[in-house]
């Protein structure tokens, strides 16, 4: 593979490898993956989530991949421990034009990128980064913008997935023309998004969960934890006026440590009708998307983008995010959501009030699906496409 590009992964991540395989398939960039692990082509187990996962897509097809190490399909999941050692011979086999870095932690990234950096390989970074992630002792903040200076100098491109990541590298120092803006996106092939499809499948998902059609629906999707602030949705609903909250039924799409809390919560007086699906497919997810009214997001912290938003709007659902969610700037306005402070019931009470004047418009669906349009899977191939190409044949886009 003599002059492509070689990206560096601890593990196949549904999200990430429809935007490596557009890369090679429109833009014409020989691409190989290297991964720590195969894990995720498993089912495996995911501790936040607190149950078992396989993904329903397909993580290798289109791409040559390079595993460093296999789990034989057992379960296993230590991404902390997974060891780049290998990507050095890989490299020197393969003699890439660039190497893609997504990400400085766990040391599984920073390992990748010194062996791309000793063999003078011009590295390109694409990772979650924001200045909204944790408040960090001042020493700590010092010593950690110091290290991440020094790194991206090193950094021939780096790709921004957002205008609060665009922000970070810009307050570190970084010059604009070394940014280039590869969006962070999900792959809608597996969703059914159209108005046709919302009419369908509305109406089955409500009924099979025995909702009625007059129902305003809730719905949070993702990890059931107290860093994503579900623990916080029951008592905002009860903080509603009584004539909108006996409207109001929750639905969670996923699982984790705080579903028996939250089930034990909304049987409280006075209840809060609450479905918690478990963990959904990918293809399965358009049932519960369009089975809602708003999607709540109210992350307490660690947020640095929220890819859920991405697939709300792609279904024209309007989003209500806490200001901790890092794509609240990209995507979310007046006309798809709005935002709220994080950690408090009140203000995501309020957040609901006037999230749901949104709800049911046919303007605003309109409006949902335009916004997060920018910011698809040919985008980001897109970003990429360019930042190689800059370092590579000294062209710019």
């Amino acid at each position: 593979m003599t002059g492509g590009l070689v990206v560096i992964e601890t593990h196949p991540v549904q999200y990430r490898v429809p935007v490596y395989r557009t890369v090679q398939q429109k833009f014409g960039i020989p691409v190989t993956v290297v991964y720590g692990s195969d894990f995720s082509l498993y089912a495996y187990r995911d501790r936040e989530f607190g149950t078992s996962l396989a993904w329903d897509v397909d993580l290798t097809g289109g791409l040559a991949c390079e595993f460093l190490s296999r789990t034989k399909g057992d379960g296993t999941v230590e991404p902390e421990r997974l060891s780049a050692r290998g990507v050095g011979p890989i490299l020197d086999r393969l003699r890439p034009a660039a190497v893609l870095v997504t990400g400085y932690s766990p040391a599984f990234h920073r390992q990748g990128w010194r062996a791309a950096r000793r063999r003078s390989h011009p590295v390109l970074f694409r990772g979650e980064t924001t200045d909204r992630h944790q408040t960090r002792h001042p020493v700590v903040s010092a010593a950690r913008d110091a290290a991440l200076r020094l790194a991206y100098r090193s950094c021939a491109r780096i790709l921004y997935i957002g205008e609060r990541s665009r922000q970070h590298y810009l307050r570190l120092g970084i010059d604009r023309s070394r940014l280039v803006f590869s969006p962070y996106c999900v792959d809608t092939t597996p969703f059914r998004t159209t108005e046709d499809d919302r009419r369908e499948l509305r109406l089955a998902t409500r009924r099979g969960l025995g909702i009625a059609d007059d129902r305003i629906v809730l719905l949070f999707s993702g990890k059931l934890s107290r860093r994503k602030g579900v623990d916080l949705i029951v008592p905002a609903v009860r903080r509603l006026p009584t004539a909108l909250r006996e409207r109001i039924v929750v639905i969670c799409a996923g699982d984790g440590q705080e579903r028996a809390a939250m089930l034990s919560a909304a049987a409280g007086e006075p209840r809060v009708p609450l479905h918690v699906l478990g963990v959904q497919r990918q293809r399965d997810l358009s049932g519960a998307y369009h089975a809602a009214d708003l999607l709540v997001l109210p992350s307490r912290q660690a947020e640095t983008w929220g890819l859920v938003v991405n697939e709300a709007l792609h279904h024209g659902v309007p989003c209500l995010v806490s200001d901790q969610v890092g794509c609240a700037p990209d995507l979310i306005d007046a006309r798809t959501g709005v935002v709220c402070r994080a950690d408090s019931e009140e203000a995501l009470a309020g957040g609901m009030v006037r999230a749901l004047e949104l709800a049911g418009r046919d303007e605003v669906r309109n409006w949902c699906r335009a916004k997060v349009a920018p910011y698809g899977v040919e985008a980001a191939a897109r970003g990429i496409a360019t930042a190689f190409e800059a370092v590579t044949t000294g062209v710019e886009a």
